[in-house]
């Protein structure tokens, strides 16, 4: 987990930073307008291709998407720098193009990675807290980065460094062995149209589902076009230099670091009220912009957006990730990948035309408008966004895991996850007593746990491994004792549903079979 989490902080930093490199660079050839169409020409290949392209980690383990997305957008990123550093304008735009459209693979296999290894639904939650908060920490130095490399090095040489970056990012998860959500027999399903139309299918079955993606559509419709405002403020409004577009993305950035260390009460909470809440404050940030605050001003202001923005972030992808069926996660954040991308175009391309009707002022209160459209057309159903029982991602994600669940079909495996209770062991507890009855299964989710038996230690387990398998399956008493090693997470699955799971599927239960018999004929060492 520690080296997922670096390597999307890195992934962030080199993300942003690139990014205002670019809206910088385009900004200072031909205003406002070019810049609004070079970010379009980045964000409309991104937004077609993002759904496609995160079918499949659906289909196949995340770690490969996630590693060549990295490797992609950082060979991309190197051929900027070599075009801005040569004066290639039209090279430097066609490259920056290729580096967006693979930054498409990450947020989708990122988020069908990070259910494989929670512990709990709690522990999923805090996950995403943290990530928030490192993509809030990264924003924030991304705006730093972007500043003193520009002034120090100019545009092409932040490209340079987040090439190498982004190098470090794919070297970090390449080694990675996290399998794919999908049942077996969902892994021929195909990855393009198709298999794209799936998540299409269930966003239009759901209401609820259909307001997040829509919710957060139009928060990237308000960064889209914050990310140009911000540079038109920082160099036509406040008169300051082209650096400064870093500095005040650093304000925004600050804001979010802020809010993802205080967005840890979203933990075990209902989500609905702090979504409403956080699009409102948002807005009224983004509106106060429009009437001249000063520098001390902005920056207090695009602090609070930024606070606001990265509440509204986490708290919907989480529930978003709570919502969808495992199997498809990868598919229905690939199609709001896809959605945020063009959502930014979007949000790019209304800058220049807002700035043209009416000035910096119409263009500003014309994005705060954005999300409180959203929210009334949501209306009452955002309250409730998190009314209806939460799909058991992580628990399904820990059976499809283990081996012995391996060959079951999704329904099955959805089944058993529901029947699944946590229990959480501290160091020394005994969990399985030699001779004892046999009356549940016990799979594993965090720490570790210690095989014993006559006294003597056997081996010990972690998690991806179960234990009491054998005692249910062959109907013998408890053959070893089982005690947490350190501070433990498992889940319980009584007797009925383990044998009714097993027993019924004919590839399943000869798959228990010869777990059973390689276990009893490799020794006491692996009964349990």
């Amino acid at each position: 987990m520690l080296r997922v989490l670096t390597a999307f902080a890195l992934f962030t930093l080199t993300e942003n930073a690139v990014w205002i490199a670019m809206l910088v660079f385009a900004y200072s050839r031909g205003g406002a307008t070019i810049a609004a169409l070079v970010a379009a020409a980045q964000l409309v290949p991104a937004a077609a291709a993002a759904p496609v392209v995160a079918a499949l980690a659906d289909r196949y383990s995340p770690v490969v998407l996630l590693t060549g997305g990295y490797l992609a957008q950082a060979a991309a990123m190197a051929a900027t720098a070599v075009a801005v550093i040569a004066g290639a304008t039209w090279a430097a735009y066609a490259a920056a193009v290729i580096a967006a459209t693979a930054v498409t693979t990450t947020r989708p296999a990122q988020s069908t990675l990070v259910p494989s290894v929670a512990a709990t639904p709690d522990q999923l939650t805090a996950a995403n807290v943290v990530l928030g908060w490192l993509e809030a920490a990264a924003v924030a130095a991304a705006g730093l980065l972007a500043g003193v490399l520009i002034s120090l090095g100019g545009v092409g040489s932040v490209f340079a460094v987040c090439a190498g970056l982004g190098l470090a990012a794919a070297l970090l998860v390449a080694r990675l062995r996290v399998a794919s959500l999908a049942a077996p027999e969902r892994q021929d399903d195909p990855a393009g149209p198709a298999g794209v139309g799936a998540g299409l299918r269930l966003a239009a079955r759901q209401p609820r589902l259909r307001l997040m993606l829509a919710l957060l559509t139009a928060d990237a419709v308000v960064v889209g076009a914050l990310d140009l405002l911000i540079v038109i403020l920082a160099i036509s409004v406040l008169g300051r230099s082209q650096a400064w577009a870093g500095y005040l993305d650093f304000a925004w950035g600050a804001g979010a670091v802020l809010a993802a260390t205080v967005s840890v009460v979203l933990v075990g909470r209902r989500l609905g009220a702090p979504i409403l809440a956080a699009a409102l404050i948002f807005s009224a940030g983004m509106a106060a912009l429009a009437f001249g605050v000063g520098l001390a001003g902005t920056v207090a202001l695009l602090t609070v957006a930024g606070a606001s923005h990265c509440v509204l972030d986490v708290a919907t992808r989480t529930l978003l990730q709570r919502s969808v069926p495992p199997e498809l996660i990868g598919r229905i954040f690939g199609v709001l990948e896809g959605l945020v991308m063009a959502g930014l175009a979007v949000g790019a391309l209304i800058v220049p035309v807002l700035v043209h009707l009416g000035g910096n002022r119409l263009a500003l209160l014309g994005v705060a408008a954005v999300l409180p459209l959203a929210a009334v057309a949501g209306g009452r159903a955002l309250i409730s966004l998190d009314a209806d029982t939460p799909v058991p991602v992580v628990e399904i994600a820990l059976l499809r895991s283990l081996p012995l669940f391996g060959e079951l079909p999704a329904p099955a495996v959805e089944g058993l996850a529901a029947a699944l209770t946590p229990v959480q062991l501290p160091a020394g507890a005994v969990l399985i007593r030699q001779g004892d009855v046999g009356d549940a299964y016990y799979a594993i989710a965090a720490g570790e746990l210690d095989v014993q038996q006559d006294g003597h230690f056997l081996r010990r387990c972690g998690r991806g491994e179960g234990v009491g398998e054998i005692a249910l399956l062959r109907a013998l008493p408890r053959t070893a004792t089982v005690i947490a090693h350190s501070a433990a997470t498992v889940y319980e699955l009584n007797r009925e549903p383990f044998l009714t799971a097993i027993l019924g599927h004919a590839l399943t239960r000869r798959q228990a079979d010869r777990i059973a018999d390689a276990r009893l004929a490799s020794g006491p060492s692996w009964r349990g």
